[in-house]
């Protein structure tokens, strides 16, 4: 072997200062590691079990997973829909195959009419049809301000309700349960009609069965006689007219059933499909009548639920009531609540220490299916709107809650911090105003009012050449004045 082979051999045994391109390894490794990261996931529901299952991991770290990260309450056989499905993978560290940010119009469509797990804090279960029993049907009571929908209700129920509202107007969202001549039980939901209360209106929408549109026979339709009608259209209730005040001379119901045609709201004396009666509150006249078609469209909708398993429902209001502590009430929607369950609503949780008739004297050991009841024991003031949900036990309640207080704080400060960039960026670029902003505390006696206001105060705006000035809500909450809500005002300029 020659000099020059020699030192080839040496040079192959010792290797070379030479870099060599791994690039094509490196890159071979990494779609390898991401195969193994990759999950197939259908697209269809799957119960928190068959997740687990796919991604490798235990039901109950799933469970844990989407309790403290995403506020979601579940049960190893309750279904997730896809969106949860696909945030809990990502949780995970996996990576869904064939995800594409691109969504059909169809899809997106899907995803407007059914809220996921993430948006209502709980895996949603079906009930086994042998299981499911008849319940009372449940209306809210909409229209315009002054219409007389309060006063039917007391005619109805017998009552003086208006008597305790500011100017005779109701201010707050009530639910009563009423029955008909014939026994049957019927439950009702009061919303106001003022312009400020929107939110309530469209609660009561999307918690009702159906829903009875006022009318004043002198006062035909008005804009929130339109909103409400919206409301029902975006909820998917059937509607039914009640034109009232047909006691007064200036009565004119054919006025009102044309008014209403111009809306696509055809009554059956127009050739639709509409229930209508002309009543008159006042006079209590014609009211079976109304009763009965609501029954009759009960009927039609065949409404079930099964009240052997735990309690779900909704918050309608809540207010805080001296000696008695966060009164919440709420209309129970499938299950039974009974003294003693422990329940997490929003984010609040608490165990029933009572439950209050609609009277505020009645006192319950349990209730059932479209029952309206007063929940005492909750910690703080859960928001109106809130889903109602009965736990495994309280520990398991509080840390739900919890979690849904840091996810909610999260939001918050990522929309705050979002926003002062853009104005911090609108600043320096010279088209934007100098912003000012006037800052309240809003207290009322049940917190959908304070909520009405609070936004009500919020879309007010007075602007000039140079500055824009806005009000900013620190606090909106139910209950009477504290020292920390004077503390907070004391220390935060312009308020």
């Amino acid at each position: 072997m020659g000099k020059k082979g020699r030192q080839s051999a040496i040079s192959q045994r010792r290797g070379t200062l030479k870099r060599k391109d791994r690039s094509k390894e490196k890159a071979l490794k990494a779609e390898r590691a991401l195969e193994r990261k990759t999950v197939v996931l259908p697209d269809t529901p799957m119960t928190v079990g068959e997740l687990a299952e796919v991604l490798g991991e235990t039901p109950v770290s799933v469970i844990k997973f989407l309790m403290t990260d995403l506020g979601v309450m579940a049960a190893v056989s309750q279904s997730l829909d896809v969106p949860t499905c696909e945030a809990v993978t990502e949780g995970f560290g996996k990576v869904v195959a064939g995800e594409d940010d691109e969504l059909d119009e169809d899809d997106e469509d899907d995803d407007d009419m059914e809220e996921s797990a993430m948006e209502l804090g709980i895996a949603m279960d079906e009930d086994d049809p042998e299981d499911l029993q008849p319940r009372p049907p449940v209306v809210t009571i909409m229209g315009h301000v002054d219409h007389g929908k309060t006063s039917l209700l007391d005619a109805i129920r017998n009552t003086r309700v208006t008597a305790g509202e500011a100017g005779g107007i109701t201010q707050a969202i009530g639910a009563y349960q009423a029955e008909t001549a014939d026994g049957s039980t019927i439950t009702f939901i009061d919303t106001p009609g003022h312009a400020a209360f929107t939110d309530m209106r469209e609660r009561g929408a999307n918690t009702a069965d159906m829903i009875i549109l006022v009318v004043a026979a002198d006062d035909s339709v008005k804009q929130q006689t339109a909103d409400s009608i919206a409301c029902a259209r975006q909820a998917g209730v059937p509607l039914l007219v009640a034109v009232n005040k047909m006691d007064l001379p200036a009565a004119d119901a054919g006025r009102v059933l044309a008014d209403l045609a111009g809306y696509e709201v055809l009554t059956e004396d127009l050739g639709g499909d509409v229930l209508c009666s002309q009543i008159s509150a006042k006079e209590g006249t014609n009211l079976d009548d109304l009763l009965s078609k609501v029954m009759l469209q009960a009927e039609v909708l065949d409404l079930k639920a099964n009240p052997d398993r735990d309690a779900q429902g909704v918050v309608l209001e809540a207010s805080t009531v001296k000696g008695l502590g966060t009164v919440a009430t709420t209309l129970i929607q499938k299950g039974t609540i009974r003294v003693g369950d422990s329940f997490v609503a929003g984010e609040s949780s608490g165990k029933v220490r009572a439950l209050i008739g609609f009277d505020g004297k009645t006192r319950f050991k349990e209730v059932g299916p479209s029952t309206p009841i007063g929940v005492v024991g909750i910690n703080g003031v859960p928001e109106a709107g809130d889903l109602f949900v009965v736990a495994d036990d309280e520990q398991t309640a509080r840390e739900l809650a919890a979690a849904r207080v840091k996810i909610a704080r999260e939001r918050k400060a990522s929309r705050y911090q979002s926003g002062l960039m853009q104005s911090v960026a609108g600043i320096f670029a010279g088209g934007q105003k100098e912003r000012r902003e006037i800052c309240v505390v809003v207290k009322a006696d049940v917190q959908g009012s304070a909520e009405a206001l609070a936004r009500s105060l919020s879309e007010l705006k007075l602007e000039d050449d140079e500055a824009e000035v806005g009000i900013k809500v620190l606090i909106s909450e139910s209950g009477d004045v504290t020292k920390s809500d004077i503390a907070v005002a004391s220390v935060t300029p312009e308020t």
